[in-house]
């Protein structure tokens, strides 16, 4: 715009302005060649391309038959204008410094054609050409460093609105956008917003892994949407698209993000600009309140299907586990039976074994029903300091007859809690009688009961030989147990009734040291 401002407006004036001072101060030999050189020079400013190399032969020559025809060193300022026009947008200085000595000399030559060839005129001649020369290269540094000035706010500018790694607008960038095309209202448009699911488990090996599978969805994305209005990258895995709502678009876009053409598993949402908001932010909320929901919908989606496969995980190995320990009796009283059938073999005096392993079969099948169970029974508020005291006094001559002690702090009886108390009487017993196995030698066990905040626990600690560090986890599965004999359900249904009162057990064990069961359970409030 400056550009044509000036070789149409600027020089055009200066050039009038020039031909009228030489006619007045009687410089001009011949009027007609003086009107005759401006408008050449006028006409060449303003039906000539400029930086073309035919322009620039004609304004050279008819700059040099204007400043001829008027005569007057004022001209100058016309080759300082063209000058730097020429050389404006050129990085080589030795084609500015050639352009600016032809110029310089063209200037002086005409200078001395009329006037005297003294001294003076030829050290002004000098000293013109030196200064054009500086002056050229002065206003060329000027005009450099203010391109690169405009460079760099662009790339600023771009930088603070665009997602380097994959050249989408950014956050702010995005935000902007659709702020434009609302305030604009060029046309209608659909804001679509993708959130790429499977994207943080593909991106589990490295970021530059997950650099890599960003940069292909911002190609694949620009292929598919060519005619988008704006599209963003602006958190992470989550990208923004604008297009135009035209007919078809929307389904045609719905087509190919359900199509599975992305390569990726892809949640969207969308919000029509005008049908179903007016305002920028109206637009952005709706279409962001659609993908949580939609996102809300499929996580509980996986997450059910998540707690159906683990429901049928532990079916299954119950199953297992249950079929495994009934087939061991089973194993048994079937050998004697052959024996009996196909030998005539007296199996009277194997009659206990048999009748103990019918009862351990039954003991196994109670455990399990018992394991099974889905509800509490009787649940009521009780002291817990009851439980403790009847799972010791329960206990205790079963632990002194192996040689061992059992102590107990006192315990308040406000401390009340919500349960079935034959339950949680239960559990500790098994805790306790779990305590006198584990301990070979004379121990002692110790019962704890403190209260934090809104819970109540019970610490149930043994001087046993305690339990390896890579068995921790499996404690409190069904079936696992490392005693010979035994079903292997006694801490799971420990586990399970605890958890069907809210509460939680969890162990600490130091092999030689000793093990501590602790027992987490909410404390029934006042006025609840």
């Amino acid at each position: 715009m400056i550009v044509k401002q000036t070789r149409h407006v600027l020089i055009p004036s200066l050039t009038t302005f020039i031909m009228l001072s030489s006619i007045l101060l009687g410089k001009a030999d011949s009027i007609f060649l003086l009107f005759l050189s401006g408008a050449m020079l006028t006409g060449v400013m303003i039906f000539f391309a400029e930086s073309s190399s035919r322009s620039l032969l004609l304004q050279s020559v008819s700059l040099a038959f204007f400043h001829w025809s008027s005569q007057l060193n004022w001209t100058q300022i016309i080759y300082f204008i063209l000058i730097i026009m020429e050389t404006r947008n050129t990085r080589n200085l030795k084609y500015t410094l050639s352009l600016a000595f032809a110029y310089s000399m063209l200037y002086t030559v005409i200078r001395l054609s009329y006037l005297p060839w003294d001294r003076y005129n030829l050290l002004v001649s000098v000293y013109d050409l030196v200064s054009l020369v500086l002056i050229v290269l002065g206003m060329r540094y000027l005009v450099t460093t203010e391109i690169e000035r405009k460079r760099l706010l662009r790339r600023n500018q771009f930088l603070a609105s665009h997602d380097p790694l994959t050249g989408f607008l950014n956050y702010d960038g995005y935000v902007s956008a659709v702020n434009e095309l609302v305030e604009t209202k060029k046309s209608p448009f659909v804001l679509i917003l993708l959130d790429f699911q499977d994207f943080k488990s593909l991106n589990k090996e490295s970021i530059r892994g997950g650099n890599e599978i960003l940069t292909r969805i911002s190609l694949i994305i620009r292929t598919y949407f060519p005619s988008a209005f704006a599209i963003s990258r602006y958190a992470g895995d989550r990208f923004a698209m604008v297009i135009p709502d035209t007919d078809g678009s929307l389904g045609q876009a719905q087509d190919i993000l359900e199509s599975g053409k992305l390569g990726y598993e892809v949640t969207y949402s969308t919000a029509r600009f005008p049908r179903e908001s007016t305002t920028s932010h109206d637009i952005i909320m709706l279409a962001e309140d659609r993908l949580f929901q939609k996102k809300r919908m499929l996580w509980l989606k996986r997450e059910e299907e998540m707690f159906r496969s683990e429901k049928l995980k532990i079916v299954g190995e119950l199953a297992a586990g249950m079929a495994h320990e009934i087939r061991n009796p089973l194993t048994t009283l079937k050998g004697f039976i052959h024996l009996s059938k196909s030998q005539s073999y007296n199996i009277g005096p194997w009659v206990d074994i048999i009748t103990n392993e019918i009862t351990r079969m039954n003991e196994l099948t109670a455990e399990f029903l018992q394991f099974s169970k889905p509800h509490l029974g009787n649940i009521r508020p009780e002291p817990i300091s009851h439980c403790v005291e009847r799972a010791r006094n329960l206990t205790e001559s079963q632990v002194t007859s192996r040689g061992h002690s059992i102590s107990m702090e006192n315990v308040s009886d406000s401390v009340m809690v919500e349960m079935e108390r034959d339950k949680i009487v239960q559990v500790l017993i098994n805790l306790v009688r779990n305590a006198i196995e584990a301990m070979e030698q004379p121990g002692h066990i110790h019962i704890q009961v403190h209260q934090t905040n809104s819970m109540v626990t019970i610490d149930v600690s043994d001087t046993g030989k305690g339990i390896p560090e890579d068995l921790l986890p499996k404690i409190f599965d069904p079936f696992y147990t490392t005693k010979e004999e035994g079903t292997g359900l006694g801490l799971s249904i420990c586990h399970k009734i605890i958890q069907d009162h809210n509460g939680t057990l969890t162990v600490k064990s130091m092999e030689s040291e000793g093990s501590v069961f602790t027992i987490t359970l909410p404390v029934l409030t006042e006025g609840a």
